[in-house]
C-alpha cells in the first residue's frame, strides 16, 4: 500500500488503480483519433463508433477491468453518466483524495450534466490537485495539475465498495430459517394411505357408484324384498313367513277337492249339487278361489231331523245368536 508525504495512506482500491494507470503514463493515441482503449471498449459493447471517440473515460474503464475493480468504479464512455452513477450510488463528494475520480466542467458549471472531463485524483496538494489523465492535449494521457474551480464533484470507489459490502451483510443476515430434518421421517403407519390422494380418489369413485345403483333401481321401480320381514300380528300357521304385501300382489294357487257323493236323510238330497248348466271354464279372482277352497273344505252337517227347512231355519253349523238367560 502506498503512503504519501504528510502521512497519507491510500485504501487498496485508489492503490491498486493508481499502479494500475501509471503503467500508461505516455501513451499517444494513434491516426484518427484511435487508441487501444477505444478498440477494447468498443469490442466490449459491440459499437464500433467507440473506436475513434473521446477516450477520457474509456481509459478509466480499461484499467478498472485490468484491476477487477470494474463494479466499484464504474466502466462508462460518457462522462455525464458515470458521474450521475456515483450520486446513484451515494458516493459522490466535494473534497478531493487520492485514488478519487475528479469531474471537470471547463465551462464552471456545478451540474453533473455538464461534464466534459475526468481523471484520476493522485495527490493533493493545498488548493491544487495533482491527476492523472487521459486524452489531455489532445492526444497524451499524462499528469496534470489543476485548480479545483473547474471541478464539478468527486466520485468515490471506496464509497462504492464499502455499500456494496454492507449490502451483502445485511442479505446474508436475512437467509430464511431452515428448519431442522425431522427424525421421525422414517416412521410410517398403514393408516397413513387413508389420507393420500389415491385414497380420496377410491373413494369417491365408490361413493358416486353406490348412489347410481340406487337411483337407478328407483327410476325402474325395483322394490327389494326380504323375506325375513313378518308383518307385526302374522299368526305362525297360515300367511306366516310372507310379507304384508303378499295378499295383493302374489298369486294363489287353490286345490279344490270334490265334492262327496249326495245321500239321503230323511228323504231329502243332502251335499247334492244343484242342477244347472255346468261352470265354464275360464279366469277367476283370487277372491273367488279362496271362498270356493273354504267351502269345500266346510265339513258337512247333516240336515235336521224334522225336516225343517226354509229362510227361519238356522243350520248347526252356524253360530246362534247369543240369548241372555233369564
Amino acid at each position: 500500500m502506498s503512503v504519501f508525504r504528510g502521512g497519507v495512506t491510500l485504501d487498496p482500491i485508489a492503490d491498486a488503480l493508481l499502479k494500475q494507470v501509471r503503467q500508461e503514463l505516455g501513451y499517444k493515441e494513434k491516426s484518427g483519433q484511435s487508441t487501444k482503449f477505444g478498440q477494447w471498449y468498443a469490442d466490449r459493447v459491440q459499437d464500433t463508433q467507440y473506436r475513434n471517440a473521446p477516450w477520457c473515460d474509456m481509459f478509466i474503464a480499461w484499467a478498472a477491468d485490468k484491476t477487477g475493480l470494474g463494479p466499484y468504479v464504474g466502466q462508462f464512455a460518457w462522462t455525464p453518466s458515470h458521474a450521475a452513477w456515483f450520486i446513484k450510488q451515494k458516493a459522490w463528494a466535494q473534497r478531493p483524495e487520492p485514488g478519487a475520480l475528479v469531474f471537470f466542467d471547463w465551462g464552471g458549471g456545478k451540474s453533473y450534466k455538464g461534464v466534459d472531463h475526468v481523471g484520476i485524483v493522485e495527490r493533493v496538494e493545498g488548493k491544487k490537485i495533482h491527476t492523472i489523465e487521459a486524452n489531455v492535449d489532445r492526444v497524451w494521457l499524462k499528469r496534470k495539475v489543476r485548480d479545483t474551480d473547474k471541478v464539478v464533484g468527486y466520485g468515490l470507489p471506496r464509497v462504492v465498495k464499502a455499500a456494496a459490502d454492507q449490502a451483502t451483510e445485511i442479505r446474508s443476515t436475512e437467509r430464511p430459517f431452515v428448519p431442522a430434518p425431522r427424525t421421525d421421517a422414517g416412521r410410517s403407519s398403514p393408516l397413513d394411505v387413508l389420507g393420500t390422494p389415491p385414497a380420496l380418489l377410491v373413494a369417491m369413485v365408490l361413493v358416486t357408484v353406490v348412489l347410481s345403483l340406487r337411483v337407478t333401481g328407483r327410476r325402474r321401480g325395483v322394490h327389494r324384498r326380504f323375506g325375513w320381514l313378518r308383518f307385526w300380528n302374522a299368526p305362525e300357521g297360515r300367511g306366516a313367513g310372507r310379507t304384508r304385501d303378499d295378499e295383493d300382489w302374489a298369486p294363489r294357487v287353490t286345490v279344490l277337492t270334490p265334492a262327496p257323493p249326495p245321500r239321503e236323510a230323511g228323504g231329502i238330497r243332502v251335499g247334492a249339487a244343484p242342477a244347472g248348466p255346468p261352470a265354464q271354464a275360464g279366469p277367476s279372482s283370487s277372491a273367488a278361489l279362496r271362498s270356493r277352497a273354504v267351502r269345500a273344505a266346510a265339513p258337512e252337517v247333516p240336515a235336521p231331523r224334522d225336516g225343517r227347512t226354509g229362510a227361519g231355519h238356522v243350520p248347526a253349523n252356524r253360530r246362534r245368536p247369543y240369548t241372555p238367560k233369564s
